[in-house]
């Protein structure tokens, strides 16, 4: 049979029987320094009480006058005995200056030696001392009666040690009795708030808890998406190593850590910054950071009063960029889907021509439609000769033609093959000519004479790439000419997808490549957007001459 073991107490539990066990000793320790000091005190009250009775005594004329007498006793005993019940002491004892009793609270011991010191009294000083005597322990004072300058008698008064003890014992009694009430207020007090935390720790024990927290920063340095917590300040309560890489918030220039920081003063973009802020959830919203295309998701922290938000962040460039190549391969199978389709036609008409008995004809009509194919791929190639932007104009060109809108490459484009650094990737070059070339497509749609020209080529020094798309559209109003490149910022209307995130990832791409990115008006009235991308490697290692 198995024994189990029993649970190790809860961090609660071991907090009360601490709390129980100190408050215990501090009210016993309390009780007993108290009980010291108060028959400590008893005492001295004592020796200055019975020295307070026999110096009365003592200066009293009519215990002189008794003394003179024959027989002193018959008037001092009853005198005494008076004292004695009026006074509150245990015995007053009026002698002789050799020590002869002539009162006593037990009248057979009058007549005797009294027991005790007497020195200093014949001296002429008054004294107290602690002594057993014929009633036991007492605390005494003796004093000189005093006859002009001779001492004719001595006076002691005395209260029993037991009398003080049973004083002490009540005082005591009290206290025990108030120690108990604080006790007792003290331990349901401590029981209460262990209980609160009880429930706030869910009754683990302190191993548990280190544990947990041992698992908590594991969990948040192992996660690579981002997370952050916020309190209800919006102040960053909590944010794990993938939030500050992908937040890009590491630490500020000063050295200072971003927790404990307003979510305002970390310098992010507007719109994240508004998601970040804002009081109601937020469900996977794309945003932009300085390099990085976010899913953001915001969910408040509620307990009856608003206590801060949770939020999710995931990286989402490549998958955006995969997305945007996605996209153009999707126009390149439409393009050659409609291509295939006039291909189609176009063979029809020749198979009828030829069947007409007008092969001339035929020849004629098919050898037009081949040339004017190859002069547009011929057009594009020898302007621009790397493939990636040429294979990307040659599917944009067949996108705007089914549209409805020419697309053309200017004669001033010259983009030689090789020419690009391995610093920027044909995948960036897509995100920033093809998203040029969709808006413009988008703006000259619909219009009189629609047309999109594209201008790529290199400065003469070979040190920068320049992209530059023209369309015939209705333009950029110059207000809205930074505006139009930050997320949500469109003059269209919202499709299911949402709109306003193209020139945004433009703008990234660019800035993300140190280059620059800009709009103008165009010479035919519509938008020039001109993006200068720098090309440091193709700068250093070919010179002006195109040596290596």
């Amino acid at each position: 049979m198995r024994i189990p073991l029993p649970r190790p107490r809860s961090l609660a539990g071991q907090l009360f029987a601490m709390q129980a066990v100190l408050i215990t000793v501090v009210v016993a320790g309390s009780a007993l320094f108290t009980y010291v000091s108060d028959r400590s005190q008893a005492e001295q009250a004592a020796e200055r009480h019975a020295t307070a009775v026999t110096r009365s005594v003592a200066d009293s004329p009519s215990v002189r006058e008794a003394i003179r007498t024959p027989d002193p006793s018959a008037k001092l005993q009853p005198y005494a005995v008076e004292v004695v019940r009026d006074t509150d002491v245990d015995f007053v004892t009026i002698m002789d200056p050799r020590g002869i009793r002539w009162t006593h609270p037990d009248p057979d011991q009058i007549g005797l030696v009294f027991q005790g010191n007497t020195a200093p009294a014949l001296a002429g000083r008054t004294f107290t001392e602690t002594y057993t005597g014929t009633l036991g322990p007492s605390v005494r004072a003796v004093t000189p009666i005093l006859d002009g300058e001779r001492i004719v008698g001595m006076v002691s008064a005395g209260i029993r040690v037991e009398q003080i003890s049973q004083r002490a014992q009540g005082q005591l009694t009290a206290l025990i009795v108030v120690a108990a009430g604080a006790l007792g207020l003290g331990a349901i007090g401590t029981y209460v708030i262990n209980a609160r935390l009880r429930r706030h720790t869910h009754g683990m024990n302190a191993d548990e808890l280190s544990h947990m927290h041992d698992y908590h920063q594991a969990a948040l340095h192992a996660v690579r998406e981002g997370l952050l917590m916020l309190d209800g300040q919006y102040r960053v309560a909590l944010i794990n190593d993938g939030g500050r890489e992908l937040l890009g918030v590491n630490q500020d220039e000063d050295g200072a850590d971003v927790v404990g920081r307003s979510v305002a003063e970390l310098g992010l973009p507007a719109p994240l910054t508004g998601a970040l802020l804002a009081s109601e959830p937020r469900v996977d919203e794309v945003h932009l950071a300085a390099d990085r295309v976010l899913v953001v998701n915001t969910s408040p922290v509620t307990g009856g009063q608003r206590r801060g938000s949770v939020v999710t962040l995931r990286d989402v460039t490549e998958l955006q960029s995969l997305t945007g190549e996605l996209d153009s391969e999707r126009g390149f199978t439409q393009a050659l889907r409609s291509q295939a389709h006039e291909a189609a036609n176009r063979l029809h008409t020749v198979v009828s021509l030829i069947e007409l008995g007008r092969a001339d004809e035929a020849v004629d009509f098919a050898t037009a439609e081949l040339e004017l194919a190859q002069a547009l791929t011929d057009q594009v190639v020898a302007a621009v000769s790397e493939p990636v932007l040429a294979a990307l104009l040659l599917g944009k060109t067949a996108q705007a033609n089914e549209r409805g809108v020419e697309l053309v490459v200017s004669d001033d484009s010259r983009l030689d093959d090789g020419l690009l650094p391995d610093t920027l990737p044909a995948r960036d070059l897509v995100t920033i000519l093809g998203n040029l070339i969709d808006n413009a497509v988008d703006a000259v749609q619909g219009g009189v004479g629609p047309r999109v020209t594209v201008t790529a080529l290199t400065e003469e020094s070979g040190a920068e790439l320049i992209l530059r798309v023209c369309d015939t559209g209705p333009g950029v109003d110059p207000d809205h000419a930074e505006a139009v490149f930050q997320r949500g910022f469109t003059t269209k209307p919202s499709g299911s997808g949402g709109r306003g995130l193209g020139l945004a990832l433009v703008s990234q791409a660019v800035a993300r490549h140190g280059g620059s990115l800009s709009v103008a008006t165009a010479a035919g009235g519509g938008a020039a957007f001109e993006a200068r991308l720098p090309l440091r490697e193709a700068a250093v290692t070919k010179s002006p001459g195109g040596a290596v």
